[in-house]
């Protein structure tokens, strides 16, 4: 995604600001990189005299480590799912009462009650999709739908590869190339993770979650890690990028909406929750990122190239794997692996 990490965005003209004070009328945001609609907000800002700030971030790792820290200015949070059950234990989230929300009875059934929130009292979907790579399919004419062309790359792409800088992710998709557990804590398992990273290091050109778009478009670089989403928003670029659906699965990842414990504008934010779960909303939402969401009857406010893009639709015989919540063991050898690898 295409802005530096820590940068901040003002949204409809409002003045920066990335710790806030608590004042009538505002909102404070902190959500991934190029991925809130500006429309969106805008509409928010118009509907409710609500003024919305936006900060930015590259990682579910980087928003851990900020509420860890003790950051208070925020009032919506954007986690991924495998770290919702980390923030809940840690105290960083509080309940909202899912249930009771405005536009409760418009959220899908299947993701009322997740394994990540059983009983639906911390988090709203927020958008949905996998994770894979693209590559420019007019340098190689061979077939991409496998982790072996972006862990053990033909010639045509050794060079010219990009990582996502998120260790979850990266180590993820390895661990589905070498079929072993997620949230994996066997060391020898770690060791052949770490083995397959490390011959893959030489042909990779940057480990960055920023500026995907960018690179692919502009072929700074012929292949990418990628969210479903973002690839669509490339293909439409540039028509000779392929997203993979490797044969050996991909993964699957929920981003939700939760509260932070010290949030200063509790009101402000379940207000914005009830905002995107109605379906006019969240599809404007996913016409911007070009994800799919959880919400019933947004599709008919969607684009009709999204409801029919390739990127979206798995096909039945590749298996989408939604890793867990890793345990302290997996995460320090996922740490030693990374620092080893970026080494």
């Amino acid at each position: 995604m295409k802005t530096l990490l820590g940068a901040t965005i003002a949204v409809a003209g409002l003045a920066v600001a990335s710790t806030a004070a608590k004042a009538d009328g505002e909102l404070f945001i902190y959500n991934w990189t190029d991925y809130t609609s500006p429309e969106l907000i805008e509409k928010f800002e118009k509907e409710t005299g609500i003024n919305v700030t936006l900060d930015i971030y590259d990682s579910s790792e980087t928003l851990l480590a900020k509420l860890q820290s003790g950051a208070t200015g925020y009032d919506i949070v954007v986690p991924g799912h495998a770290f919702l059950p980390i923030m809940i234990e840690e105290g960083l989230v509080q309940e909202i009462d899912v249930a009771s929300l405005k536009g409760y009875e418009n959220l899908e059934e299947r993701w009322r009650n997740p394994d990540w929130d059983p009983e639906g009292r911390y988090s709203v979907p927020w958008q949905w999709g996998t994770t894979s790579f693209m590559a420019d399919t007019a340098l190689y004419d061979g077939p991409i739908d496998t982790l072996e062309t972006l862990f053990e790359p033909p010639p045509a792409y050794q060079g010219s590869i990009a990582m996502f800088r998120a260790p979850s992710e990266v180590i993820g998709l390895a661990l589905i190339y070498l079929d072993k557990p997620q949230c994996n804590d066997n060391v020898e398992d770690m060791r052949e993770v770490q083995k397959l990273l490390l011959e893959q290091r030489p042909h990779v050109k940057i480990y960055n979650s920023d500026g995907i778009l960018e690179r692919l478009v502009s072929g700074d670089t012929a292949m990418h890690m990628i969210w479903n989403g973002y690839a669509m928003r490339a293909r439409e670029q540039k028509p000779t990028l392929k997203y993979a659906m490797p044969k050996e699965g991909i993964l699957g990842w929920m981003d939700v909406m939760v509260v932070p414990s010290g949030a200063k504008n509790r009101d402000n934010a379940i207000r914005f929750l009830e905002f995107m779960l109605q379906p006019e909303n969240m599809a404007i939402q996913s016409n911007f990122a070009r994800y799919a969401n959880a919400v019933k009857g947004s599709q008919e406010f969607m684009d009709e190239d999204l409801r029919s893009a390739p990127e979206l639709n798995v096909p039945e015989d590749v298996e989408v794997i939604f890793p867990w919540a890793c345990g302290e063991e997996s995460i320090r050898l996922y740490d030693r692996v990374w620092t080893r690898v970026l080494q």
